[in-house]
């Protein structure tokens, strides 16, 4: 009989436990204090900017950009005055001599990192129990729900994106794709969603998005659900609620206003979809967010 010898494949970055995992949405005089820990965080510009302190270095940082707190080191965060950032801040050990790499790093975000990143943050919803926009987590909390190898999978992506951004070096750039099918529908995914970005203050049928774009309906359906899970107008649906969010979160324009700004037929039409979408009503959302900014307010750096 043939004999074989397995090979044990090594791992250069490892996680060794996960500490906590946030999304947050921020109004835009939100003021974090700081604080130190004995672990590892980063945190990701989803949306917005932010103003971070890191020891002695004071950084702003613009969406797509990711910022490394190795352990042990002060940070501090604050919101311009202007913009309403979303970020996500996710805590962890790892004693893997290749996370040197991250000290004291600012890089860029690519798409492939990003995709990555929206897994862990779904991954991570359903899994734990523990708000993701509760700053105040000190252990997560299983929920009991998740598919198969749900944490595993929160692993794999956590330590995936790290891989990623040793290897590209952090710049964002995205390596050519092999296949002209898969980068073809990469650029018309992207295509569309500047158009709608571009349009996001008007009322857009899909027979309009197909047309201004000259792409056929079935085809542009069939991207948007292998890349977002659902159609064109809903994606359209959420950026709209997102722009909402945002206006309330910057707090320079009533509801009706934003209404308005965002192309609905009326206050009522948009708070059912607001409320379709979030699972609260604008006026619930705005009370929620300036909820955890005053508490943030409040808060004294934690030193450990």
């Amino acid at each position: 009989m043939t004999q074989f010898v397995g090979t044990k494949l090594k791992s250069d970055i490892v996680i060794d436990e996960l500490m906590t995992v946030h999304y947050f949405e921020y109004t835009s005089n939100f003021y974090f204090p700081g604080e130190t820990h004995d672990f590892w965080e980063f945190l990701y510009v989803d949306k917005g900017q932010v103003d971070v302190t890191a020891g002695e270095n004071n950084y702003v940082l613009k969406k797509g950009d990711i910022i490394f707190h190795k352990p042990f080191e002060f940070h501090s965060l604050s919101a311009n005055g202007i913009v309403a950032p979303n970020l996500i801040v996710i805590t962890f050990k790892s004693n893997s001599p290749a996370m040197h790499f991250f000290d004291n790093r600012i890089l860029r975000v690519g798409d492939t990192e990003r995709s990555l990143l929206g897994q862990l943050i779904e991954e991570a919803a359903i899994v734990f129990s523990s708000p993701l926009d509760d700053p105040d987590t000190k252990m997560l909390e299983r929920s009991g729900e998740g598919d198969f190898a749900a944490e595993q999978i929160i692993r794999d992506c956590l330590e995936l994106i790290l891989i990623n951004l040793i290897r590209t070096g952090g710049t964002g750039e995205e390596r050519v794709s092999s296949s002209i099918r898969e980068k073809a529908e990469q650029d018309t995914f992207a295509r569309i969603v500047a158009y709608l970005n571009q349009n996001i203050q008007n009322k857009v049928t899909l027979n309009d998005v197909c047309r201004d774009n000259m792409c056929g309906c079935s085809f542009l359906q069939k991207v948007f659900r292998e890349k977002t899970g659902g159609g064109v107008m809903e994606y359209f649906g959420r950026m709209k609620v997102d722009f909402a969010k945002q206006y309330i979160r910057e707090g320079t324009k009533n509801f009706t206003e934003i209404a308005n700004e965002l192309g609905y037929s009326s206050i009522h039409y948009f708070s059912r979809h607001f409320k379709k979408v979030t699972g609260m009503t604008p006026s619930e959302y705005s009370s929620s967010v300036k909820l955890v900014t005053d508490n943030q307010k409040g808060r004294l750096p934690h030193f450990d």
